[in-house]
């Protein structure tokens, strides 16, 4: 890939070396993404990969029986789009003395019978994306649909009476309180790196921040009271800015413990690595100065986990564990839903609402083992 493709927002040119209409259309559909709704750069790539995906299948002679390929949007029939939903989901064919799929074998065998029933039912071969991966490649199909029918590009929406893929609901998982403590104090705080450390977790535990906007917090996003330490009562409340998805910001406060760890990451630690490198408006930086990157966060809570030995209890514990904990145990408490959902940058509250099926959850174990008359 050529410095110009990587950085177009658009899929790459077919094989021919000129862009067709469809993939102008989708480029201009990913700058509408861009300029009007400001989506995010992970985000943005996500679209990008989905509709690259759907390009090369409308445009491809992969099920001719089912439609025909097409180069242009107008061009794309109902008919596409579903024989686009199939192939999301049919599983990847097979290869003989090669592997298909995770190490588990009895996976891996479910994943070979899929496929070869596929072969014998003559159909052609398929992604093997999950429901709930194929339902998001979908998301994207159908909104770059709707906006070329909105714009004028095309006449009908072909995507719109064609339903995605209906993914099961997965709770999200959450972690004890004493399970985050034993996570949050494992950091060896005598080093600039166990401070930065510690302080990553307990500003994600007591903001419900998502692991990219931790790592994109900038100094100035901390408040007076923040960078007090919060001893200065006439700055008020200690709280952050943190920049969601779509670049929607939104504050937060944070709680005494994650106050304490970053006035000592801020005094004891970042001066140490600042020196390192350029000035960065990080808060939080690497070893070389710069500002810390997702796997470095990831790093850090896996090292936080064995260190604390959740992962050698079986606890599995990933980027996103301290933000369901933080949601679980803000509703356990008695929060009201609409704030948790304000804190955590939902844009709507259905999306809050799971959390309430994993309280309601661990209230019926409580009341299943305590109650008298439960069994």
């Amino acid at each position: 890939m050529t410095a110009e493709s990587a950085a177009s927002p658009g899929p790459s040119s077919s094989t021919s070396g000129a862009p067709t209409a469809l993939e102008r259309a989708v480029e201009r559909y990913l700058q509408h993404l861009v300029v009007e709704r400001g989506l995010a750069a992970n985000t943005l790539a996500a679209y990008r990969r989905d509709l690259r995906r759907y390009v090369d299948f409308v445009q491809a002679d992969i099920d001719p029986t089912e439609a025909p390929p097409v180069d242009a949007a107008q061009a794309v029939t109902p008919a596409h789009v579903s024989a686009f939903v199939r192939y999301l989901q049919r599983p990847v064919p097979a290869v003989i003395g090669e592997p298909v799929g995770p190490a588990d074998s009895a996976t891996a065998s479910a994943v070979s019978v899929s496929a070869a029933s596929a072969a014998r039912r003559g159909e052609a071969p398929g992604a093997g994306l999950s429901a709930r991966s194929a339902a998001r490649v979908v998301v994207a199909v159908r909104g770059a649909h709707r906006f070329w029918a909105l714009e004028g590009h095309t006449v009908t929406d072909p995507a719109a009476e064609v339903p995605p893929p209906v993914a099961g609901m997965r709770l999200p998982k959450a972690i004890s309180v004493k399970a985050v403590t034993r996570l949050l104090e494992a950091p060896d705080v005598s080093t600039p790196a166990g401070l930065r450390d510690r302080a990553l977790l307990e500003v994600m535990y007591s903001t419900g921040a998502r692991v990219s906007e931790a790592i994109a917090l900038d100094v100035d996003d901390l408040s007076a009271a923040v960078r007090a330490a919060g001893e200065d009562q006439d700055r008020g409340l200690p709280f952050i800015r943190l920049f969601g998805k779509g670049s929607k910001q939104r504050l937060v406060p944070l709680g005494r413990p994650a106050v304490a760890a970053l006035d000592a990451w801020l005094v004891r630690g970042r001066p140490e690595f600042s020196t390192k490198g350029k000035a960065s408006p990080a808060v939080f930086l690497n070893a070389r100065g710069g500002r810390i990157s997702r796997q470095t966060a990831w790093n850090t809570i896996k090292a936080a986990a064995d260190r604390s030995g959740l992962t050698e209890e079986g606890v599995e514990v990933t980027p996103h564990t301290l933000r369901h904990s933080f949601a679980t145990h803000l509703l356990e408490g008695g929060a009201d839903l609409r704030v948790v959902q304000e804190m955590l940058g939902h844009a709507s509250v259905t999306t809050t609402q799971v959390y309430t099926l994993v309280t309601a959850d661990s209230l019926r174990e409580v009341w299943t083992t305590a109650h008298p008359r439960a069994r």
